[in-house]
């Protein structure tokens, strides 16, 4: 085989019949030994398009990237020029802590992400040694047979030996909404959409079964060539969207205010370089340098905690959208109930009549409508849908094995049909269409329907049962074909029970949600009955219920009306899920979708945040932000509190940031312009700033207030701007007394009171975050953690100690008086006093914390194509934002 090189393009496999395919790839239609994947494997390399591992560089050359670093290394190389070695020498310090404390936390965070994705894999089955075992999708080769069924994420590039009835959305690839139809028959075509002879990485199977070869893998698959192509950037997420604009918010405060001092400066004739070294640092200390590290910190430590309460989230920012979520949908198979499905009996409307079916004749009919192996036992069959399952495994059914019986044809289960047709020659000889699915879809093909009936099933959907029909047809033994059409006629022969019963531990989850503002839904593909009684199973009032039938016959405005006053869809297509989520994000709302099934997809892509299960088919896990390792509303419960959590936490860096970084910057800019020299030196001023917002890397651990939890929060910039402004001039009213102090009662030269005014704004911009991180009144009623108490105290003592320190001189500092302490207690006292007077009056205007999202439909596409994401430390799948 020639080493990475393919050995087949696509349209060469689609042309060529499967023999020439086999021997191009010499492999066989029973696939490889173990001992030849292996070899492949070492020779080709794992079926990936890009590695999971974190990459110290990448995250380093990011670090550098920060405009901010970028001002501060302009602000070290002038000052190093002009011969300020002192000044520059802090500057290279504070550059050293700041990219070091960046990388450290986002370097952190990446291999957060890494844990996670190393446990989140995807499976497929392959021919390995003429058996049939399940591998990891990142250890397919090249000859490798695969089998795929309804949900699967095609895992390679495959030259189809069989289908039944195979259907792929290849919308990833081709753009085309409907389903291609696949046929194993050779196929010249150029067009990747005409190639129905071939299976491509990254698509999904809609409907039926099927078997190919693998003919690429990796990066040299079609997928894989686009994808390493056009790079796999993440789209912007609310949360961070926010950051950004905050960020411009304040870089615009921050350019407005020096471009006044800088030129106020040289129209009083002071030195150019120490107007601008001034300026620039007036700049550097209005940005926010460490929010970055903030963020990253928090959203690291969360998604450590998440992963203990077994909440795997695929993209650390996803934590924030859970924590915005106020709307959850969620099917209800596993979530509300205990997700262990057992056949009970089966119902037959015949028995007793002439020539009637016994029940355990109703049991045999199911058995044989399923894609099961007629000749083993349920216990060893594999891909069965739940429900067949469930019934193959009964008792009842164990006595009815081997089933005496040949299937000739078989139509799978669509999500559009909701039923299985076979045909099968019995053993007496007849042959025989049997169609089992949904009863309002089986009744379609039936006739002679009796109220009798109808009502027998209602009966068993009103008691919460799950309902299989069960109905036949007798045709002639000549027929050996079985065709859609053929799906007519039938005689409803009888029901199968199955009971999945209710998940009492979900009547605690539901009520943590509801007290956190989350409003759950239901969207099942079930009957309305059955969604009913598990609701009031679980002391749940259903406030109205909608069914598909008469979803399609509202326009939008109309079902967002309804939507919104109904809790139940009952009986809903993939495609109405969504309809139904996206009309539900209207007007702000943040909503998850909670989903395991491949009709879940959609509806998985259009939420705000979609939720799946370790267990959910692989389409649905890609389309899923988190994965919970327990089908449990508890858990996600966790994640919605801990995204709250993140984001209260990064609303105190930033409200604290703006009143004493706003306030301080203020009182340098006037006090450059009133005084014959400058209140702090350049270099003091990054000091000052950067131990100011060390002190704050201990926020993300802080304790929460139970009220900053109980609804979701956004990004309000008016909000923080009259924050700034209404906390901000406090803060310099206080630097100015101090100005007055320093100069009026202790007569302080130039270094002795840039060293008092340091200590002061140090103290009062650090320990205002006390009051800010709160409504309540701090500690006595709002306890911070030890970590943040710790950290404050620790560097306002470090900032009181420097001007006594070594390196006092280095840094242009004389000692103060002594008398100078018991001021600054003072002060400092009478300042967080005032402030938490201000606070209460500042929040009792009942100002708005929150404003509305709105997302753009290329934000959302960009997200949701981001969403695809399987298997590590190396994705063997994720599209780009292009190919969406």
């Amino acid at each position: 085989m020639a080493q990475q090189e393919k050995l087949l393009t696509v349209q060469a496999a689609a042309g060529q019949r499967i023999e020439e395919v086999f021997r191009a790839l010499e492999t066989e239609a029973k696939g490889l030994t173990a001992a030849e994947a292996s070899g492949r494997l070492a020779q080709w390399g794992p079926n990936s398009i890009r590695s999971h591992h974190a990459n110290a560089w990448s995250v380093l050359a990011r670090q550098l990237k920060n405009p901010i670093l970028l001002l501060l290394f302009v602000t070290a190389g002038v000052s190093l020029f002009f011969g300020d070695v002192g000044n520059s020498i802090v500057i290279g310090v504070i550059l050293l802590l700041s990219v070091g404390l960046g990388f450290y936390n986002d370097y952190r965070a990446e291999r957060a992400a890494e844990d996670l994705h190393s446990r989140v894999s995807h499976r497929a089955t392959v021919l390995r040694d003429g058996a049939a075992c399940d591998i990891d999708v990142v250890n397919i080769v090249v000859g490798d047979v695969v089998r795929v069924g309804l949900g699967a994420v095609v895992p390679a590039d495959l030259r189809l030996i069989t289908a039944t009835n195979l259907q792929c959305d290849e919308s990833i690839l081709t753009g085309e909404s409907l389903p291609s139809e696949k046929d194993p028959a050779a196929v010249a075509a150029t067009d990747l959409a005409e190639q129905t002879s071939c299976l491509f990485m990254g698509t999904v199977v809609q409907a039926g079964t099927g078997e190919g070869v693998v003919i690429a893998t990796g990066t040299r698959t079609v997928f894989g060539d686009i994808a390493v192509g056009l790079g796999t950037r993440q789209p912007e997420t609310d949360f961070q969207r926010g950051l950004r604009r905050f960020s411009f918010f304040l870089l615009q405060v921050a350019l407005g205010l020096t471009t006044l001092v800088f030129v106020a400066n040289l129209l009083l004739q002071r030195p150019l370089l120490d107007s601008l070294l001034f300026s620039l640092a007036i700049a550097i200390g209005m940005t926010p340098q460490l929010l970055p590290a903030v963020v990253s910190t928090g959203l690291a430590a969360g998604s450590s905690r998440l992963a203990r309460k077994r909440v795997l989230v695929k993209r650390l920012a996803a934590i924030e959208d859970l924590g915005d979520m106020n709307v959850l949908v969620t099917d209800k198979t596993g979530t509300l109930t205990e997700g262990h499905i057992d056949f009970v009996r089966a119902v037959s409307f015949s028995v007793g009549t002439p020539g009637g079916l016994s029940e355990a004749e109703i049991i045999r009919l199911g058995m044989l409508a399923s894609e099961a192996d007629y000749a083993h036992s349920g216990n060893q069959q594999a891909g069965l849908s739940v429900l067949d399952a469930a019934l193959w495994s009964s008792l009842d059914a164990q006595k009815l094995l081997p089933l005496a019986a040949t299937r000739l044809g078989l139509i799978p289960f669509d999500h559009d049909r909701r039923r299985t047709t076979v045909l099968v020659r019995d053993s007496p000889g007849d042959g025989v269409i049997i169609s089992k699915g949904a009863p309002e879809d089986v009744f379609t093909v039936c006739t002679d329907l009796t109220p009798g009936q109808r009502a027998a099933v209602d009966e068993q959907f009103s008691f919460g049962a799950r309902v299989i029909a069960v109905a036949t047809r007798h045709v002639s033994p000549q027929t050996q074909m079985l065709y859609p059409v053929d799906e007519a006629g039938l005689t409803l022969q009888g029901i199968l029970v199955f009971h999945d019963p209710p998940k009492l531990s979900a009547k605690k989850s539901l009520a943590r949600l509801a007290a956190l503002g989350v409003t759950v839904k239901i969207a099942t593909g079930d009957n309305h009955l059955v969604a009913e009684k598990v609701f009031a199973d679980l002391g749940l009032t259903a406030t109205g219920t909608l069914l598909g039938r008469d979803i399609d016959a509202l326009d939008d405005d109309a079902l967002t009306a309804a939507a919104e006053e109904s809790n139940i869809f009952a009986r809903v297509s993939p495609e109405q899920k969504a309809r139904i989520i996206r009309l539900l994000r209207k007007d702000g709302r943040a909503v998850g979708f909670l989903g395991d099934g491949v009709n879940d997809a959609l509806a998985l892509h259009a939420a705000d945040v979609g939720i799946s299960v370790h267990t959910a088919v692989d389409v649905a896990k890609d389309a899923a932000d988190v994965v919970l390792l327990d089908k449990d509303l508890d858990v996600l419960a966790t994640g919605v509190n801990e995204g709250r959590r993140i984001f209260a936490n990064t609303m105190k860096y930033v409200l604290m940031g703006t009143s004493g970084d706003f306030g301080n910057m203020f009182s340098a800019a006037i006090g450059s312009v009133v005084l014959n020299f400058l209140p702090m030196l350049p270099g003091q001023i990054l000091l000052n700033d950067l131990l100011y917002d060390s002190s704050q890397l201990a926020i993300p651990g802080d304790n929460v207030d139970p009220e900053q939890l109980h609804r979701p929060s956004h990004w309000n910039i008016q909000f923080i701007r009259r924050f700034m402004f209404a906390f901000g001039p406090l803060s310099s009213i206080f630097d100015f007394a101090t100005f007055a102090l320093m100069l009026f009662v202790f007569h302080a030269g130039e270094s002795e009171f840039q060293a008092g005014w340091f200590m002061e704004s140090l103290a009062t911009e650090t320990l205002i975050i006390f009051a800010v991180r709160t409504r309540r009144v701090p500690f006595f009623k709002s306890r911070p953690s030890a970590g943040l108490t710790a950290a404050v105290f620790g560097i306002v003592a470090i900032g009181c100690y420097l001007p006594y320190s070594p390196l006092a001189g280095v840094l242009g500092f004389s000692p103060v008086p002594a008398p100078f302490f018991l001021a600054l207690v003072g002060m400092t006292v009478l300042y967080l006093l005032i402030v938490e007077t201000l606070k209460k009056r500042f929040f009792r205007r009942k100002i708005p914390v929150v404003q509305p999202r709105h997302r753009g439909r290329a934000t959302r596409v960009a997200r949701r194509a981001s969403r695809f994401s399987v298997g590590a430390p190396v994705k063997w799948l994720e599209p780009t934002n292009a190919q969406k």
